[in-house]
């Protein structure tokens, strides 16, 4: 089995500056991380993929709004779609994103519970 050469695998940190570029994408990200709902729906698929009926059911949310806020993710690209059956599948777009929620709702928990800051 040959391995693959250091270069043809994906980065999971990219030291550079960031560009004006990087840093409007990164905002807009930001902004689309901002809404409770729409958090919740990603720190669900950052877990597993799932329709429409089964994040209306793990947020509380209406159809409508989970309708929405998906909607919104997928144009803004952080959510995957597939079909199964008469079913979409919606997934996270990619492995940073899916840890940024999660590093995200790790941080709130330690400034909700108190619990210490740590590396």
């Amino acid at each position: 089995m040959s391995e693959d050469p250091i270069g043809s695998r994906p980065s999971l940190n990219h030291p550079a500056d960031p560009d004006e570029a990087r840093l409007d994408v990164g905002a807009s990200l930001f902004r689309m991380l901002s809404d409770p709902t729409r958090l919740h729906i990603l720190w669900l698929l950052s877990g597993e993929p799932g329709d429409v009926g089964s994040l209306v059911e793990r947020t509380g949310a209406t159809r409508t709004s989970v309708s929405q806020h998906l909607a919104k993710l997928r144009f803004s690209g952080l959510v995957t779609t597939r079909k199964s059956g008469r079913n979409v599948i919606y997934s996270i777009a990619d492995g940073h994103l899916a840890r940024l929620v999660r590093e995200g709702l790790n941080h709130a928990d330690h400034r909700v519970t108190g619990e210490p800051a740590h590396d």
